[in-house]
């Protein structure tokens, strides 16, 4: 999906009055930001966060941060990571670690506050490499991304009480690729039943997926759950009534 760009692999901006964060800038992320409408401009970003460090939500982390410090001119945000990002081969560089103001290690259970915001990573994923999911505390409700991970009951309690839940759905069925740690349609249905979110956006396709019609699986999903459930698009716009929050997946 990445290297055919069959759908873009951006990330999800987040924007909440004042505050704003990048998740996940995957490959073409700094592009897309700005050639969005309207424009998202990365020297306003409080924060760029990275769930794990594979190279679908970590390739342009770098280009993303050092927008963000406009160029290096300003010492200016903050970065969160898991550990293994900063280890071995780290994902983000070493001169970019001088220009933000903090870079901060995610760990289970961790609570984070930036600008007013909170953010909570309530439960550590089983993927293959050190990864967390994010649930922000919003003035109009709980908005949370579960990310890459094979099915886990603990993911339940962990975003239980989500207004907003986003879930990376990259496979059709579980026999489909069963050695791969992601989930699949029928997990991400049963998260959404016992999570009991007011909208769930699905998104992170894989080819699977895709040939599925993910349009129709969500609608599918919908009528069976009672749910209201939508797939992302590409530059997709999901907005909180109650507050000036602003979600916008782009489809990784």
């Amino acid at each position: 999906m990445v290297s055919l760009q069959l759908r873009t692999s951006g990330g999800i901006w987040l924007k909440c009055g004042p505050a704003a964060f990048h998740i996940d800038p995957g490959p073409g992320a700094l592009v897309k930001a700005l050639s969005s409408r309207p424009r998202l401009d990365p020297t306003t970003l409080d924060a760029v966060l990275l769930s794990h460090r594979h190279l679908d939500h970590a390739n342009d982390l770098n280009i993303i941060v050092e927008a963000m410090t406009a160029g290096t001119t300003r010492k200016r945000g903050r970065v969160y990571l898991p550990e293994d990002a900063l280890t071995g081969e780290p994902v983000l560089q070493s001169y970019l670690r001088e220009t933000v103001e903090e870079v901060n290690i995610l760990k289970e259970g961790g609570i984070y506050q930036i600008n007013g915001i909170v953010f909570t990573t309530p439960v550590k994923h089983t993927h293959s490499v050190t990864t967390f999911g994010f649930s922000f505390q919003l003035p109009g409700g709980t908005v949370s991304l579960i990310t890459d991970s094979l099915f886990d009951e603990r993911l339940i309690e962990a975003y239980r009480g989500s207004r907003v839940l986003i879930i990376n759905t990259v496979r059709l069925k579980r026999e489909f690729y069963p050695n791969l740690q992601h989930l699949c349609v029928p997990d991400a249905e049963v998260l959404i039943r016992a999570i009991r979110p007011e909208t769930a956006i699905l998104t992170h396709f894989g080819m699977t997926v895709l040939r599925g019609k993910p349009w129709v699986i969500a609608r599918e999903m919908t009528e069976r759950t009672g749910t209201n459930i939508i797939a992302a698009r590409d530059g997709m716009i999901f907005g909180l009534d109650e507050d000036p929050a602003l979600i916008r997946p782009m489809e990784f």
